[in-house]
């Protein structure tokens, strides 16, 4: 008996201690558990996969500067002064930065889980329910005033990784702002060299007008002298029929672009704009700098990854909300049948409690939480991967581009003097008769056709160059 006694005292005293062994238990594993929740450390060139140390398109390197000094190289003051309005009255800008308030505040609502709550609910209740109620509270009346208090300790972080996503997420949102001004000003730009292009292609095709008007002068008073073939004088007017068609679609692009800047610019689309009226010259050839300073500087790739590491942190999060929880509760108040007992100590009431709570079963709902961010995150991470990739192809495309249509420019410059003294030529055999009208007109048309396609080469050149600016994320 003597022996039994020891083992008997022994089992009650494992008994009794082991809810306290396994608490330690508990939180050992909980310090393990914590210690494998890391969040991915991520860079910004490593997660591009593929990125090649220079442009195929062509090599070169670009100081800063150059890349965000661009709306000044074009030396335009109407431009510059187009897209200050742009960025001032834009109602889609406007509607973008919105956005990084809202942002802000979701951080605030993630981050005040971290924070004590406290809540007061003061009451009065009257009632008569009989004498045992009216001894309680003789004339019917009962004054409270309770209050509740709670605070979680985020001994894992589980809170702040899911505030410090919201905040990656206003991060994001910011740089989308910052995308969405070079867009707005990029698309300022496009239009105002639009309206530009079509104002003097109006005024190309009002001189080709001119120069066909006086040439019908001419054949109707061969025509009353009998000089001239009827026929050549209907291929005249017809021809210049034709003309003036090609002005009243050209006047139509004036106003439509005028209309689609002045919504640009937040304005009423009266067609009213006055600026734009000559197409700048092409600025000297920018250095595109390397493809990592990419990463780096545009605004939607910033903006991507910054979105990549939030997702990293409610996935962290989700993982955490597998480990305990440490919370401090306290509640307590007055209770009286009038204001004054309130004040009486003898009337105060409260408690305080120190609990941890550890998630056992949740039908699964805690894993598939972590589940669904992990997806959410690989899914993150491959947009960020493409959004790199399309930004690569929008530079290389653009450099690429640059020489052609420089070329292109070049030969319709050329090809412009060469119908200029074809006209000029075609004109003088006319009148010695050594060419028929059919001649004489086609010069008129290659000549007004060669000087529209410039302007459209000029035009692509200069988009082609706004579409760089843009795809390098340089600044307004």
């Amino acid at each position: 008996m003597s022996g039994a006694e020891p083992i008997k005292n022994r089992t009650k005293s494992f008994i009794t201690d082991c809810p306290r062994h396994w608490y330690k238990v508990r939180i050992c594993l909980a310090m393990l558990l914590s210690a494998c929740v890391e969040v991915p450390d991520r860079e910004p060139v490593k997660e591009a996969v593929g990125l090649p140390p220079a442009w195929t398109a062509r090599a070169a390197e670009a100081r800063e500067s150059e890349v965000s000094a661009w709306l000044a190289s074009f030396k335009n003051d109407d431009l510059k002064a187009l897209i200050a309005a742009a960025l001032d009255g834009n109602n889609d800008l406007k509607a973008t930065a919105t956005r990084i308030e809202q942002a802000r505040a979701l951080a605030r609502i993630e981050g005040a889980a971290a924070k004590p709550q406290v809540d007061l609910a003061p009451g009065f209740q009257h009632a008569d329910a009989g004498r045992d109620a009216r001894a309680y509270a003789p004339d019917g009346n009962v004054w409270s005033v309770p209050f509740n208090f709670s605070w979680e300790w985020d001994v894992w972080g589980r809170i702040a990784d899911a505030r410090y996503a919201a905040e990656l997420d206003a991060d994001a949102a910011e740089a989308d702002l910052r995308g969405a001004a070079l867009s707005l000003a990029a698309r300022t730009a496009q239009n105002c060299f639009e309206l530009a292009e079509a104002r003097q292609r109006v005024a190309v095709v009002q001189a080709s007008i001119d120069d066909r008007g006086a040439l019908v002068e001419l054949l109707q008073g061969r025509f009353n002298l009998g000089l001239a073939q009827g026929l050549d004088l209907s291929l005249a007017l017809t021809d210049l029929s034709d003309a003036r068609a090609e002005l009243n679609e050209a006047a139509n692009q004036v106003q439509l672009a005028q209309r689609r800047l002045e919504v640009l610019l937040g304005q009423y689309p009266g067609g009213a704009v006055e600026r734009c009226r000559q197409l700048p010259e092409l600025p000297a050839a920018m250095p595109s700098g390397l493809p990592a300073e990419l990463l780096t500087r545009r605004p939607d790739i910033v903006a991507a990854f910054a979105r990549l590491r939030a997702q990293d942190h409610r996935l962290s999060s989700a993982r955490k909300a597998l480990l305990p929880r440490v919370t401090l509760a306290a509640s307590g108040g007055s209770l009286g049948n009038t204001l004054a007992d309130l004040s009486d100590p003898r009337s105060a009431a409260w408690n305080l409690a120190l609990g941890l709570t550890q998630p056992l079963y949740a039908g699964d709902r805690l894993q598939a939480d972590i589940d669904l961010r992990a997806a959410q995150s690989g899914e993150v991470l491959h947009r960020y991967r493409e959004t790199v990739l399309q930004a690569l192809r929008e530079v290389e495309q653009s450099l690429a581009a640059e020489a052609w249509l420089r070329g292109r420019e070049q030969a319709l410059n050329a090809a412009v003097k060469q119908t200029e003294t074809s006209r000029a030529l075609a004109i003088y055999s006319y009148r010695n008769g050594t060419v028929d009208i059919l001649t004489l007109l086609d010069s008129y048309r290659s000549t007004l056709t060669a000087q529209t396609a410039l302007l459209d080469a000029r035009l692509k050149s200069l988009n082609n160059r706004l579409d760089l600016y843009l795809a390098l994320g340089g600044g307004v």
